[in-house]
């Protein structure tokens, strides 16, 4: 975590903006110098703002922010490493939202285990329009993971996981398949 700084200088000392007239003057020079203290740390902040978007860089406290503001949940008491994993593979997730392999993909990446998404969907090709629609009225996706052994799934977890994954309209099962 972060904290404040003693004793940072300012890049940009406020006394030395001032006019001649004030620059002689004690208690002027003084309340700037508070002024300094105080915008240090923001100014330093501001500086290095790049820093803080870089995944590479980021601080630790930093991560479940940019992750939200991309609208990607992580939990605060994941380790660090897997979070930036997480938001690096962000790029891949966005492009397939929804659909079955991005689903697979989430899951993977969020609790670390072999996820399968079997849909109730189809898809077939007739030159007969009268040809009956493929896979069930009602849309509807299982997924299953696949622990190691000695893996435990928060199940809870993986049903919120799964809710804000697929589309809304889908229902939706879930299934933790034991290790052999």
């Amino acid at each position: 975590m972060r904290g404040a700084l003693g004793q940072l200088p300012s890049p940009h000392p406020l006394g030395e903006s001032l006019p001649s007239i004030y620059r002689t003057d004690q208690f002027t020079q003084q309340l700037c110098a508070s002024f300094d203290e105080v915008l240090a740390p923001v100014i330093s902040v501001l500086d290095n703002f790049p820093a803080y978007l870089d995944l590479g860089t980021a601080p630790e406290d930093m991560l479940p922010w940019l992750a939200h503001w991309i609208g990607l949940a992580v939990d605060r008491g994941d380790d660090p490493a897997r979070q930036r994993e997480l938001l690096r593979s962000t790029g891949v997730l966005h492009g397939r939202q929804g659909t079955r392999l991005g689903i697979e993909l989430a899951i993977s990446a969020v609790l670390g285990v072999r996820t399968e998404v079997v849909e109730s969907g189809g898809a077939s090709w007739s030159v007969d329009p009268n040809d009956p629609l493929p896979g069930e009225a009602l849309p509807a996706v299982v997924v299953r993971v696949f622990p190691v052994v000695g893996q435990e799934i928060d199940e809870q977890r993986l049903k919120d996981v799964v809710a804000a994954l697929k589309p809304a309209h889908v229902i939706h099962r879930v299934q933790v398949v034991p290790a052999d």
